[in-house]
């Protein structure tokens, strides 16, 4: 995606999301530190990881951990909460201009909200569940993670944060918002 670092591929579904909680860290501190079109495209990258990435624990980790885990719809009703706030949060910034005076202000708030629920998600979620499942299942569940992933839409969408809006509105949503990608590529 473009981040700088080399990494092991990951072994598992674990593996998998927190090598993108590094990669979304590393993207925060990529467009905080940027200026101009630097700015923007980090942004853009942003954005688009972070939709995908959602997207798919949405739809696949989340309603795991909620049949599997006790006390698991508790730990996904919190996580989908902060996933909810994330996207109204990220789908404002992603809608202004990098260069506005108001637009790092926002962003420090969603890099916030972003990383307190990324280290929400490996405490309470991610560790139990590697807990639960032996490697073959982690490993299925990265190979489901990724397939999400590539149908996923690219921008965000509030208000769709469970795996049956995913699938019901996600297909629509990914297909637009890789047509508007495409045309910001375009316009440069």
């Amino acid at each position: 995606m473009g981040t700088s670092t080399t990494q092991a591929p990951p072994r598992d579904v674990i593996d998998l999301l927190c090598q993108q909680h590094g990669q979304i860290r590393d993207l925060f501190a990529r467009v905080e530190g940027g200026t101009g079109d630097e700015r923007r495209d980090a942004f853009r990258e942003l954005v688009r990881l972070l939709a995908v990435h959602e997207t798919a624990e949405e739809e696949i980790v989340h309603p795991v951990a909620r049949q599997r885990l006790d006390g698991g719809d508790g730990i996904a009703d919190d996580r989908l909460e902060e996933e909810r706030s994330a996207k109204e949060l990220l789908a404002e910034l992603d809608g202004m201009d990098t260069e506005d005076p108001q637009f790092l202000p926002k962003l420090d708030r969603l890099r916030i909200e972003v990383l307190t629920h990324a280290r929400a998600e490996e405490r309470y979620e991610f560790e139990r569940l590697r807990g639960q499942f032996g490697q073959k299942e982690l490993t299925t569940l990265m190979k489901a993670v990724q397939a999400a992933e590539a149908t996923a839409p690219t921008r965000p969408h509030p208000g769709v944060e469970t795996a049956g809006k995913n699938l019901a509105v996600g297909p629509l949503a990914a297909l637009m918002d890789r047509v508007r990608d495409l045309v910001r590529q375009i316009k440069g």
